[in-house]
Formats: structure tokens, C-alpha cells, sequence
């Protein structure tokens, strides 16, 4: 399918449900809620401002909207669920998976949370309650309970006749878990191996003990990278005395490399990865005032710098012309260099041993891009201005500048990391701040040395 085709697949319920909405024509977008898979209804309320979601909700299907809401990011979901009494949420969580149930409970208030619970059986809400004992960005959050297990001495055969026993296998199930009597993990069957080994050889026989445990603690990133660097599909989770607790699939991994892919870029702008888009004026108001505030005072600071100078822009008003200059490459030779730096953190790439040599690379490629394009820019410089000493102060500036900016996009990241802030919320404001302040000092300073 070309992207035009893609696009215009991701397109048309929406068109269609706006037409529809426009027109009144509620048995028509009725139908084609019936006819799209849940993720696309879920990506088409997500798409429609919050006085058409809350006409087009309450026509889904109820028994659809549980699993509609579980692939609904957390703000949207959040304000639809407002409108569902206690019964719909019964209804719409009674069939959903124990991950994707906990998921929606964390949204819920406290009172209303334990309502739902109480309104589940016994061993349904044991399960869910195991999952909500962990944070929600670990493993334990993340795990599903329902997993297959098996002991060490069966036989295949009778594995065999044990899965055809069940109803059916749980989704994304590529391999049964060996545990020992206390419930503790010993290895991993694959299915593979079931049916296509002697039916006579043991569980112990044909076992794999490659396939690591994930710990209940673990963050969810670093399960995403496990999981990537190995492949899995699934993969168990124990607690810490090694009993199994239950499992994450490669679906909720996606999730998770989805997220951080989102909050790598939004955290950028102050923005969390559940931002609506179509959120009410005053609620992106209110989230966006903070961020915006802090920016403030890094752009006063940079302003007091400046005005420091005020006698030496007064004398030389070229040098008010090359100023944004100066800003500008640092600034976008700084963002080059905390993007990389912030990327391997995530990745799990940087640690104390090759800090040093990461610190000193990025400041040779600064200080040489810094060589190339002060030539450059001190060249027009000059051709502009017929001053050949506005041209070597440009020149010496963007140097100094985006070896500063090298040397802070190596170093914020890191010691935001070691305080335990997240490099993507702060480290641009912060980078920003750092090469602007420099970059002003630098070029406005050898101005009033040498020039004026």
C-alpha cells in the first residue's frame, strides 16, 4: 500500500464519522464504528475534538468499549471514562486482559477503582491486584497473568494432551513455563518443541534455560531493550524470590518503545506522551504556562547578558545584526550533540568508562566545525561589512561557542541524569541557555576588548 493509500485508510472514518456527525445520520456512524477494528476506533476518537467524542462514544458498541479503551492514550481515556458510571466500567473491563484492565484502573479514582474490583470474581481481581502492586512503568506493571506453566518430569505427551484440555492458549503465546513445585521458574518450553520432539522425552529433556527471567522491578525501558536485543516474543517475570509471576508479550513492549519514542520528542517541548491534541483550551493552557515560564527566565538571562553590552551595541550596530548568528549555531550544534547523547542514554550505551572519550570526541567535532564555519562566516563577514576585524570576532566566537555547546551537550544530559531528572524535559532549556549566555559573552565581550 503506498502512503497516500495509508493515509487516505487512516482518513476516511474520520471524514466519514464528521459527515455523519454534521448530518445526524447516527445509524450510519453506528455502522461504521461496528465494522473497524478497536485500535481504529480507538485512533478515530482520538482524532475528534472533545464535543464529537462525547457524541460518538456512547454510540460504540459497550461491549467493544473496554478494549477500545485500552488502546486510547491515557488523557483521552482518562476524560471518557468520566462520563461511564461504575456499571459501564464493569462492563467494559469484564473480558480485557488483566494488563490492560490494571492499565485503565490507574486512571480511575481510588473509590471508584475499588468498586470495579469488588465487582469481580475472586480470582479475576486477584490477578489484577498482583499487577497494580507494581509501578506502572515496570515489569510488574506491565506483566500479564495469565500464563501456562508446566513441570520438569512430564512427559510431552502428556503436555500435549494438557494444552488440548484448555479452552484455548492465551494470545502471543510462543513458549509454556517450567516451574517447580513452589512455582519457581526454571526454564522455558517452546511450543515448537512440543510438537515436533518424541512425545516420550521429558519437559527436562528439551527445556531451554537461555531465556532469562525479568525481574517484577525492572523499568519498562529496560525490558524493551531486552526484549529487543533478544528477539522475544515473550518472556517471563518473577518476583525476587525467582517465583513466576506472569509474563510480558512483544505487544505491550511496542507500547512501550512507542511511548518513550513520543516522550523523547514531546518531552523536548515540556509536553508528556499522552498529550490530547484536541484537549480543551484551558487544560493545554494550563500545561503548557509552566514550560513556557521557565523558557522566560532562560531568555531574561540571556536578555541581562546583552544588556551588559548595551554601550558596545550602541557604538557598533553590526554587531546587533550578527548576534543571532552566533545563538543560532550554537544552539543547533549544542541540540546535535544532547540528542545523540540523550539517545544512547535511553539505549543504555553510555556509562563511566566511556563518558571521557565520548566528552572528548564531541568537543573535537565542535571545535572543528567550529574552525570550518568560522572561516565561512567571518568571509561574509567581511565581504558584508568591509571590516576585517568584525570577521576574525565572528570567526573566534563561533568557535568558543560550539566547543561550549560540545562540552554542554555532553554534560547536561549526564548530570541531569545522575540527579535523577529526566535530560529529555530539561537539558534543551538548559542547553539553550548555556549557548546563548556563551555565545553573547564571547562575541560582545571581544567586541568591547578590541573593537570599540
Amino acid at each position: 500500500m503506498s502512503e497516500l493509500d495509508q493515509k487516505y485508510a487512516l482518513n476516511h472514518p474520520i471524514d466519514t464519522i464528521a459527515e455523519a456527525l454534521e448530518s445526524g445520520r447516527f445509524v450510519r456512524m453506528r455502522r461504521l464504528l461496528a465494522s473497524l477494528h478497536p485500535a481504529e476506533t480507538a485512533h478515530l476518537i482520538e482524532s475528534l475534538p472533545p464535543h464529537e467524542r462525547r457524541i460518538c462514544w456512547p454510540v460504540i458498541n459497550p461491549d467493544l468499549r473496554g478494549e477500545v479503551l485500552s488502546y486510547i492514550g491515557d488523557d483521552v481515556r482518562a476524560d471518557l471514562m468520566t462520563s461511564m458510571d461504575t456499571a459501564d466500567l464493569i462492563n467494559a473491563t469484564e473480558d480485557l486482559d488483566a494488563d490492560d484492565v490494571a492499565d485503565i484502573l490507574q486512571d480511575l479514582p481510588e473509590h471508584v477503582m475499588r468498586e470495579v474490583l469488588r465487582a469481580m470474581d475472586s480470582q479475576h481481581r486477584r490477578r489484577i491486584e498482583t499487577i497494580l502492586a507494581y509501578e506502572e512503568d515496570t515489569a510488574g506493571g506491565l506483566m500479564n497473568t495469565d500464563v501456562v506453566t508446566v513441570r520438569s518430569d512430564l512427559t510431552l505427551e502428556v503436555v500435549l494432551r494438557y494444552l488440548r484440555m484448555l479452552n484455548g492458549l492465551p494470545e502471543n503465546t510462543d513458549s509454556l513455563y517450567v516451574v517447580d513445585h513452589n512455582d519457581k521458574y526454571l526454564g522455558t518450553l517452546s511450543l515448537s518443541q512440543v510438537v515436533s520432539r518424541s512425545r516420550s522425552l521429558t519437559v527436562n529433556n528439551v527445556m531451554s534455560h537461555q531465556v532469562d527471567a525479568i525481574p517484577a522491578s525492572m523499568e519498562d525501558s529496560d525490558v524493551a531493550h531486552r526484549f529487543e536485543k533478544h528477539n522475544l516474543i515473550s518472556a517471563p517475570v518473577i518476583d525476587k524470590d525467582n517465583r513466576l509471576l506472569g509474563r510480558i508479550t512483544i505487544d505491550d513492549v511496542v507500547d512501550v518503545i512507542r511511548d518513550e519514542a513520543e516522550h523523547s520528542m514531546l518531552s523536548m517541548a515540556g509536553l508528556s506522551e499522552d498529550e490530547d491534541t484536541f484537549a480543551p483550551v484551558k487544560k493545554s493552557v494550563h500545561r503548557r504556562s509552566l514550560w513556557l515560564g521557565v523558557n522566560l527566565l532562560t531568555a531574561f538571562l540571556a536578555s541581562w547578558v546583552i544588556g551588559l553590552f548595551d554601550t558596545t551595541l550602541e557604538k557598533q550596530v553590526a554587531l546587533a545584526i550578527l548576534m543571532p548568528i552566533v545563538a543560532s549555531m550554537g544552539g543547533v550544534a549544542g541540540s546535535q550533540t544532547l540528542t545523540l547523547v540523550i539517545r544512547s542514554i535511553a539505549l543504555g550505551q553510555i556509562n563511566d568508562k566511556n563518558q571521557h572519550w565520548l566528552l572528548k570526541k564531541e568537543i573535537a567535532v565542535g571545535a572543528l566545525n567550529g574552525l570550518i564555519w568560522a572561516i565561512a562566516i567571518a568571509i561574509v563577514t567581511i565581504l558584508w561589512f568591509q571590516s576585517f576585524s568584525l570577521g576574525l570576532l565572528i570567526g573566534t566566537a563561533i568557535i568558543i561557542n560550539l566547543v561550549a555547546a560540545a562540552l554542554a551537550g555532553v554534560t547536561i544530559p549526564l548530570a541531569l541524569k545522575k540527579a535523577g531528572i529526566d535530560p529529555a524535559l530539561s537539558g534543551s532549556v538548559l542547553l539553550t541557555t548555556v549557548t546563548d549566555v556563551v555565545g553573547f559573552v564571547a562575541f560582545l565581550g571581544f567586541a568591547t576588548l578590541f573593537i570599540v
